[in-house]
C-alpha cells in the first residue's frame, strides 16, 4: 500500500481545505509530521484511517461519537461547507481514490433552521489506458469498506497497529501481562477462531458428560422401576450417575430378581388350580338350590293369585255390562256431537248479533239484515266522494310545514350572516397579530439554535481554562522535581563511575585476597602463589560497586519518571492553552452562564412556534368558512322570496275546497273517519244477523236427528244414550281392566298345571343362602389365588421387559462413555487443564505464543541496531504467577548476560524497544495478511525520551526501512528532528483553524 495524496475539508481542526502530497513529501523515504501540541498532527492520521475504513482509529473513536459527522466536523468551518476527506493510494497494483463525506446537519437553502445531509462515499479507480478516473459503481459505505479491507488484507484494528504505529500502545504491550498481550495479539492475528475451538470442545465435553449422566440416570431409573416391580427381592447398587461399574451392578441385580420372580410364579400356579376346582363345585350346588327355591316360590305365588281372582269376579261381571251399554251408545255419539256443535254455534251467533246491534244508532237497531246492508252501501258511497278532499287536506298540512321551515331558515340565515359579518370585521387585525406572533417565535428558534451551537465550544473553553490553571501550578512543581531528580541521578552516576574506576585499579589486590595456599589461581590455574599483590587500602570491592550502581539506577529511573511527568504536564498545559487561550476562567464562566441564560429564554420563546402556526392555520380556515357561509346565506334568502309567494297562493285555493268537503266535522279526515266507522259497524251488524238466522235453523234440524238415533239404539231418551256413552279414557281404562283379569286367570291356571312346579312344592323348602355363602367364600379364595398368580406373571413380565431395556441402555452407554472420555481429554488439552498439557497453555495462547515468537525474532533484528547490540527480545513459555504460560516477553541484556523483565527498561530504552516491537509486528502481520506490501508507515510520538546517540541509531533503523522502498512518517514535536529530517509536513494552528505547510526533501 502506497499513499499518494490526501485532501481534507472541514475535518477535525482544519477549517478550510488542506492537502498533502505524499509522493513529494516522502521522496527521500523519511519525512516528519510536526507541529505544536493540539495543532492536529494526529488528525492527519485520523483522516487516512477514516478515508479507508469510514471510522477513526479505535483509541479515538469514542471521542468521535462513533464517526458521526457532528464530531468529525471542524468547529472552524463555514456552515455551508461540507466535511469531506479524499485519499489517493495504490494497493494490490490498483490506483484508487476514496472520498468520504460524513452525515451532518446543514443550513436550509430556503428559510431558517437546519436539515439533515446523508453520508456519502465514492470509490474511483485510475485507468492507465484511458488516462482518466472511472467509478467502480458502488456508493455503499459497507461495500466500499469491504473492498478496501479485502485489498489491504487487514481490518481497521490491524491497520491502526501496523501502519499507524501507536507507540503508547506498544509500550504498554511491552510491560503488559500475558492476558493483555493476548487481547492485542488476538485482535491483530484474528485468533478468535481458536478460542471458538476451545469453547466448542468445552461445550462438546459438557454435552457428552450430560449425555453420560443422563444415560446413567436413565439406567438407575430403570433399576428403581425393577425394584418396584420385584419388591424386596432386588437390592439396588450403591452407585451414583457417572460412577464406573454402574451398568454391570444393575444388570446383575436384575438377573437375581428375575430368578426369584419365576420361583414365586410356580407356587402361585398350584394354589390357583386348587381354588378353581373348589369354586366350580360350589357353583353347581348353588345352581341346584336356587332352582328348587324358584319352583317352590312360583307355586306359592300362583295359589295366592288364584284367590285374589275369585274375590274380584263380581266386579268383573259389572264391568262387562257397562262395556256392552257403551258399545250401543257409540251409534248415537255422532248425532250427539252434531247437536252439541249446532247449539254452541247458535249461542255464539246470537251473542254476536246482540253486540253488533248495540253499536248502531237507535233508528237502525230494529232493521233486518237486508236493511242494514243497504245503509252500509249508502255510507260507503259518501266515503268514496271524500278521497280528493283528503289529499287536499294532506297537501295543506305540507304547505304549512314548508312555510314554517322557510321561516326558520330565514331566521337562522339572518343570525349566521350577522355573526359572520361581526367576525370578518376583525379579521385583518387578528391575522396581523397571529403573523407577528409566528414571526417572533421563528426568530427566537433561529437565535436559540445559534446559541446552542455556541454553548458547547464555550463549555469546552471553560473546562480547558480550568484545566490550564490547574496544570500551570503542577507543571512548575514538576519541573523543579525533575531538575532535582536529574541532579541527584548525575551525582549518583559520577559516584558510581568513581567507584568503578577504583575497583578496576585495585582488581589485582581483590584477586590476591582470594588466593589460598595449595588452591589453584582463578586466573592462571597454578597452585603456587610466589608474589601476590599487596592489599590496597583504597580498594573498592564488587558489592560496594554494585550498591552504587543500583543506587544510580534507582535515581535515574526516578529522574526519568519525573522528566516524563513534567513532559506530560507540559503537553497537557499546551493543549489546554491552545483550547482556552489566555482569557481568565471566571470571565469564560460568566460568558457561558450568560450564553446559557440567553439560550434558555430564546428556547422558551421558540416553544410558541408550533402553537402560533397552528392557531394561524385554524384562523385562516375559520375565515374561509365564514366567508363561504355569508355567501351561501345571501343566495338562500333570494331563493326563498319566490317560493313563499307560490306557497301562499296554493294554500288559499285548498282552504276553500276543504271548507265545502268537511261539513260540520272538524276536518275532512275526521269526517272520513266517521263514515268509515259507520260502514264497518253496518256491515258487521248485517253479517251477524244473517249468521244468527242460519244457526237457529241448523239447531232445529240437529234435535230431530238425535231423537230418531236414540230410539233406534234402544234408549228411551237421548239423555239416556248420552249417559251410557264412555269417553275415550274411561273406555280404555275399562277395557284394560277386563283384559288384565282374563290374562291373569289364564296365567295362574297354567302355573298350577305345571308338573315340575307341582312336584317341587311337595319337597322340603330349599336353603339357597347357605349355598350362596359357600360359593362366595370359594370365589373369594379363587380371586385371591388368581390375583397372586397375575401379580407374579406381571412381575416376571415387567422384570423381563425392564431387564431387556436396561441391557439395551447399558449397551448404548458404552460408546457414549468412550466418546465423552475422548472429548474430555481433547477439551482439557485445548483449555490447558489436562495433565498432558504441562505448561497449562490454552490452544489460542499456543497459537499466539507462536506469533509472539515470530514478532520477537523480527523485532530483535532492529532492536540490536537501536541498542548498539545490547538488547535482544525473547519469547518465554514460563508460567506467570498462578496463570497459564505461553505469552511471556523478556529482554536479554548483552552487557550482563542476564534475562530480565521488559518492565525494567528505562524510558528511552522502552521507546526504542517498543518501536522495534511495533516494526516487527508490522512485518509479521503483513506476512500473515498474505504478503500485502506496506509502502507507507507512520510512527506516532515517543522520540522526546531519546538521547542524541540513541536517536541517531533509531533514525538509522527507520532509514533502513527504505531498502524495500518504504516511506516512513514520523509524528513528533521534538525540535531536534527538524534538523535531522528534511522532508517535513508542518501543522500550524490558529484561531481560524489549523493549516498544513509542506516541504520536500530538497526544500
Amino acid at each position: 500500500m502506497r499513499l499518494h495524496r490526501l485532501e481534507m475539508t472541514a475535518f477535525g481542526p482544519f477549517g478550510s481545505t488542506q492537502s498533502v502530497d505524499f509522493d513529494e513529501l516522502a521522496g527521500a523515504g523519511l519525512f516528519l509530521l510536526h507541529g505544536p501540541t493540539g495543532a492536529g498532527k494526529t488528525s492527519v492520521l485520523d483522516a487516512v484511517c477514516y478515508a479507508l475504513y469510514g471510522k477513526v482509529p479505535g483509541a479515538r473513536e469514542s471521542g468521535h461519537s462513533g464517526g458521526q459527522g457532528s464530531a468529525l466536523r471542524s468547529d472552524h468551518a463555514d456552515p455551508a461547507v461540507s466535511t469531506k476527506v479524499t485519499l489517493e493510494l495504490t494497493v494490490a497494483g490498483r490506483r484508487l481514490e476514496v472520498t468520504r463525506q460524513p452525515a451532518r446537519l446543514r443550513p436550509k437553502k430556503r428559510g431558517t433552521g437546519t436539515t439533515p445531509e446523508k453520508a456519502q462515499s465514492l470509490l474511483r479507480e485510475y485507468d492507465p489506458a484511458a488516462g482518466a478516473w472511472k467509478s467502480t459503481g458502488s456508493r455503499s459505505h459497507q461495500e466500499i469498506g469491504e473492498e478496501i479491507t479485502q485489498l489491504l488484507g487487514m481490518s481497521r484494528e490491524q491497520f491502526c497497529q501496523v501502519v499507524l504505529l501507536p507507540q503508547g500502545d506498544f509500550a504498554r504491550f511491552l510491560r503488559a501481562d500475558a492476558e493483555a498481550r493476548g487481547k492485542l495479539l488476538g485482535r491483530l492475528f484474528a485468533t478468535e477462531r481458536f478460542g471458538e475451538v476451545e469453547k466448542r470442545l468445552a461445550e462438546r465435553r459438557r454435552a457428552t458428560e450430560a449425555q453420560v449422566k443422563d444415560a446413567d440416570t436413565d439406567l438407575l431409573n430403570r433399576a428403581h422401576r425393577m425394584r418396584q416391580a420385584a419388591g424386596e427381592a432386588m437390592e439396588l447398587p450403591g452407585l451414583a450417575p457417572g460412577d464406573p461399574g454402574l451398568a454391570e451392578a444393575v444388570l446383575t441385580a436384575a438377573a437375581v430378581a428375575r430368578s426369584t420372580a419365576r420361583e414365586q410364579l410356580a407356587v402361585t400356579r398350584c394354589a390357583l388350580d386348587a381354588a378353581e376346582t373348589a369354586r366350580a363345585r360350589a357353583e353347581r350346588d348353588t345352581v341346584e338350590a336356587r332352582e328348587l327355591a324358584r319352583l317352590q316360590k312360583r307355586f306359592g305365588d300362583a295359589e295366592e293369585r288364584a284367590a285374589r281372582l275369585e274375590e274380584a269376579s263380581a266386579a268383573h261381571h259389572e264391568a262387562q255390562r257397562v262395556m256392552e251399554r257403551s258399545r250401543k251408545a257409540e251409534a248415537v255419539a255422532p248425532t250427539l256431537d252434531l247437536r252439541r256443535s249446532a247449539e254452541a254455534e247458535h249461542r255464539r251467533a246470537a251473542a254476536a248479533e246482540q253486540r253488533a246491534r248495540g253499536l248502531l244508532p237507535a233508528r237502525l237497531a230494529g232493521d233486518g239484515a237486508a236493511g242494514l246492508a243497504a245503509a252500509a252501501r249508502r255510507a260507503a258511497e259518501e266515503l268514496g266522494g271524500l278521497e280528493s278532499a283528503r289529499r287536499a287536506e294532506t297537501r295543506l298540512r305540507a304547505l304549512a310545514a314548508e312555510r314554517d321551515r322557510l321561516d326558520r331558515q330565514e331566521r337562522a340565515d339572518e343570525e349566521a350572516l350577522q355573526e359572520a359579518e361581526e367576525w370578518l370585521a376583525g379579521w385583518e387585525e387578528t391575522r396581523t397579530a397571529l403573523q407577528d406572533r409566528l414571526e417572533a417565535a421563528q426568530a427566537a428558534a433561529t437565535r436559540a439554535e445559534q446559541l446552542a451551537a455556541r454553548q458547547e465550544p464555550a463549555r469546552r473553553r471553560l473546562d480547558a481554562a480550568r484545566e490550564r490553571d490547574r496544570l500551570a501550578a503542577g507543571t512548575a512543581t514538576a519541573g523543579q522535581d525533575a531538575a532535582a531528580a536529574r541532579l541527584s541521578a548525575a551525582a549518583a552516576h559520577e559516584h558510581w563511575n568513581t567507584l568503578r574506576e577504583q575497583r578496576l585499579d585495585g582488581i589485582a589486590a581483590e584477586l590476591a585476597a582470594a588466593l589460598r595456599d595449595g588452591e589453584p589461581c582463578a586466573v592462571c590455574g597454578s597452585p603456587d602463589h610466589p608474589a601476590p599483590a599487596g592489599k590496597d587500602v583504597g580498594h573498592v570491592d564488587r558489592a560496594t560497586e554494585e550498591a552504587a550502581r543500583a543506587g544510580h539506577r534507582r535515581l535515574q529511573e526516578a529522574a526519568d519518571d519525573a522528566q516524563r511527568r513534567h513532559a506530560r504536564l507540559r503537553e497537557a498545559l499546551a493543549a489546554a492553552v491552545a483550547e482556552a487561550g489566555e482569557d481568565p476562567a471566571d470571565e469564560l464562566a460568566r460568558e457561558l452562564a450568560e450564553l446559557t441564560e440567553r439560550h434558555r429564554r430564546e428556547h422558551l420563546d421558540a416553544g410558541d412556534l408550533h402553537p402560533a402556526r397552528e392557531e394561524l392555520r385554524r384562523a385562516e380556515q375559520e375565515h374561509a368558512r365564514r366567508t363561504a357561509a355569508r355567501q351561501e346565506a345571501a343566495v338562500r334568502a333570494a331563493a326563498r322570496v319566490g317560493h313563499r309567494e307560490r306557497l301562499d297562493q296554493e294554500r288559499v285555493t285548498l282552504e276553500r275546497e276543504l271548507a265545502e268537503a268537511r261539513g260540520t266535522a272538524a276536518s275532512v279526515t275526521a269526517r272520513a273517519l266517521q263514515l268509515e266507522r259507520a260502514v264497518t259497524l253496518l256491515d258487521e251488524a248485517a253479517d251477524a244477523a244473517r249468521a244468527a238466522e242460519d244457526a237457529a235453523r241448523r239447531l232445529k234440524d240437529a234435535d230431530a236427528r238425535l231423537s230418531d238415533a236414540a230410539y233406534r239404539a234402544g234408549f228411551d231418551t237421548p239423555q239416556a244414550a248420552a249417559d251410557a256413552l264412555l269417553d275415550a279414557a274411561d273406555h280404555r281404562a275399562l277395557q284394560h281392566r277386563l283384559d288384565a283379569w282374563q290374562h291373569e286367570h289364564a296365567a295362574v291356571r297354567a302355573v298350577l298345571e305345571e308338573e315340575d312346579t307341582a312336584a317341587a312344592a311337595q319337597l322340603p323348602p330349599a336353603d339357597a343362602g347357605a349355598a350362596e355363602a359357600a360359593l362366595a367364600a370359594a370365589a373369594r379364595r379363587a380371586r385371591e389365588a388368581a390375583s397372586a398368580h397375575d401379580a407374579a406373571e406381571r412381575r416376571c413380565a415387567d422384570l423381563d421387559r425392564l431387564s431387556e431395556e436396561a441391557a439395551r441402555a447399558a449397551r448404548a452407554l458404552a460408546p457414549l462413555r468412550g466418546r465423552h472420555d475422548k472429548v474430555a481429554r481433547m477439551a482439557g488439552l485445548a483449555a490447558g487443564t489436562s495433565a498432558d498439557n504441562e505448561r497449562r497453555m490454552r490452544l489460542e495462547s499456543y497459537v499466539l505464543a507462536a506469533r509472539l515468537e515470530q514478532v520477537a525474532a523480527a523485532a530483535t533484528a532492529r532492536l540490536l541496531r537501536m541498542s548498539s547490540g545490547r538488547y535482544t527480545l525473547v519469547h518465554s513459555d514460563d508460567r506467570s504467577g498462578r496463570g497459564r504460560s505461553g505469552l511471556g516477553l523478556h529482554v536479554v541484556d548483552a552487557w550482563t548476560g542476564r534475562e530480565r523483565d521488559t518492565a525494567t527498561l528505562s524510558g528511552g530504552e522502552t521507546f526504542f524497544a517498543s518501536l522495534a516491537l511495533a516494526l516487527g509486528l508490522a512485518d509479521v502481520v503483513t506476512d500473515e495478511a498474505g504478503g500485502v506490501r506496506l509502502d507507507t508507515l507512520f510512527i506516532d510520538e515517543g522520540f522526546g525520551s531519546l538521547d542524541d546517540q540513541t536517536l541517531d541509531e533509531v533514525l538509522d533503523v527507520l532509514d533502513s526501512l527504505r531498502e524495500r522502498d518504504r516511506r516512513v512518517g514520523i509524528v513528533s514535536h521534538v525540535a531536534d528532528l527538524k534538523r535531522r529530517v528534511h522532508a517535513q509536513l508542518e501543522v500550524v494552528k490558529g484561531r481560524q483553524g489549523s493549516v498544513l505547510r509542506q516541504r520536500g526533501a530538497s526544500g
